[in-house]
């Protein structure tokens, strides 16, 4: 628990930013070296900060945001999945209030020891097909997990 909050006081969620360069990403039909992750963790333990690999530090209970935005304003860029073991955490598609922004919701649902791998799958310009991230990146981190 953070030093300056109360046992009473729910932690705040944690936002997971991913960040697409979608010039890059269509130039080479890839994500990597193309997507850039980050949250708002950092301070209770997450590493990779602004890398594909990012491990994002969470404890059961946190709740979790998933959000892109593209490196050009022009590019359309959208998170069309966000896959994960499900015992872990099950995310759900909602759209910001009085917006068509889209957003990934989930909490985590129980402890979790070392890493767990998640994909996400991204929409990026006018291609049909998904990009996917790779599988050994990026992850939920659990306990004292790098």
């Amino acid at each position: 628990m953070d030093d300056d909050q109360t046992q009473d006081e729910p932690r705040p969620p944690v936002m997971i930013t991913c960040v697409v360069d979608c010039v890059g990403a269509l130039a080479t039909g890839s994500l990597h070296g193309n997507l850039h992750l980050f949250d708002t963790n950092g301070r209770r333990g997450s590493v990779g900060l602004g890398t594909e690999q990012l491990h994002t530090r969470v404890d059961e209970g946190d709740e979790l945001l998933w959000t892109v935005m593209s490196m050009e304003c022009e590019a359309h860029v959208a998170i069309d999945d966000v896959i994960v073991d499900p015992s872990v955490c099950v995310p759900e598609k909602h759209l910001f209030p009085h917006t068509g922004v889209p957003y990934w919701r989930a909490t985590v649902l129980r402890p979790i020891d070392g890493l767990i791998p998640y994909q996400l799958s991204l929409g990026v310009g006018t291609r049909t097909v998904p990009m996917t991230t790779e599988t050994s990146s990026p992850a939920l981190a659990g306990g004292g997990a790098q």
